[in-house]
């Protein structure tokens, strides 16, 4: 499975600190720059791609925690 850079940076960011909720501005300031200035929702699409790619294949999920943002849970 290929994973543009972008992708794979988020991923290993959600995988190094499992179980916590991460809202948009933190993750893109974390993965993407804290200088970042495009739109907030390009966290939403990357989400969505990694979860497309990763659907029913690895031992984690990706959650949304409705209004506040992220969270990678781990499955037992």
């Amino acid at each position: 499975m290929k994973l543009t850079a972008r992708e794979f940076d988020l991923l290993s960011f959600l995988l190094a600190h499992p179980d916590r909720v991460h809202s948009r501005d933190s993750l893109l300031a974390q993965v993407w720059a804290p200088s970042f200035l495009g739109d907030r929702k390009t966290v939403d699409v990357h989400i969505r791609w990694l979860r497309a790619k990763f659907a029913g294949r690895v031992p984690f999920s990706i959650v949304t925690v409705r209004g506040i943002g992220y969270r990678l849970d781990r499955s037992a």
